[in-house]
């Protein structure tokens, strides 16, 4: 397996996990996030993904992924050939230069941190009002409560060559307890945000084809701020 993911893949194979939809925790209670990192004695930076929930509403829900990309997307910057992306970060309260979009947080009081409206959403918007996608607070929340009620990450770092290999470090994070008003209070902030990685191949053709990953990340700096408690351990045995 080569793809961006497969650390995960190939930790979730050691640890015994089958791969599963399930939204629930990964491991013996615990939601297993790996993350990439340079050097497995530094790991405590760069960005990771919180979850990857697919819209339930707006654009991309009633009119298809395909036709998401087609009209909100842009051609590949790296030149490959009859190829459509849509990516990028997109926060909320900024526009992102690249797609002409930006992320609004409906029902939700950034002064008190707390949901005023049940039936809010979180809304990937342009300019004109047209809402591209939108994540339901019900879906969202249901999903971050189960997943990330005990979380652990640990840091991986990719061997290239003939073959490719995963390590992974002993320094790892765990996070116990959190809230939704923690997540959406970070996504008001800036400090969480909508970096997906959409592409249409073959765009032109009679059978294009279509990647879905629409991601929720944040940077490794900020996730402390999502937990009750967050503390750094090592998990070597001792000698």
């Amino acid at each position: 397996m080569v793809g961006t993911n497969c650390g995960g893949f190939t930790l979730e194979a050691a640890l015994g996990v089958r791969p599963n939809s399930i939204a629930g925790p990964d491991f013996a209670g615990w939601e297993i996030k790996q993350h990439g990192v340079s050097n497995l004695e530094r790991p405590h930076n760069g960005t990771l993904t919180l979850m990857t929930p697919e819209p339930d509403g707006g654009w991309y829900k009633d009119r298809g992924v395909e036709s998401f990309i087609r009209t909100f997307g842009y051609e590949d910057t790296l030149g490959r050939v009859d190829r459509l992306n849509f990516g990028g970060h997109h926060n909320v309260g900024s526009i992102n230069n690249r797609t002409s979009l930006g992320l609004a947080l409906v029902g939700f009081d950034s002064v008190r941190c707390r949901i005023s409206d049940a039936a809010g959403s979180l809304d990937l918007v342009r300019a004109d009002g047209t809402i591209a996608a939108s994540w339901s607070f019900a879906k969202l929340l249901n999903h971050w409560r189960k997943k990330h009620a005990r979380a652990a990450y640990i840091p991986s770092l990719r061997r290239t060559g003939e073959v490719i290999a995963y390590s992974y470090g002993h320094k790892v994070c765990l996070g116990v307890g959190t809230s939704f008003e923690l997540l959406l209070g970070a996504l008001d902030r800036g400090a969480v945000f909508y970096d997906p990685g959409l592409k249409l191949e073959h765009a032109a053709s009679a059978h294009p084809k279509t990647k879905r990953r629409s991601q929720i990340r944040v940077g490794f700096n900020n996730l402390p701020d999502l937990y009750d408690t967050f503390e750094y351990v090592d998990i070597r045995l001792p000698s």
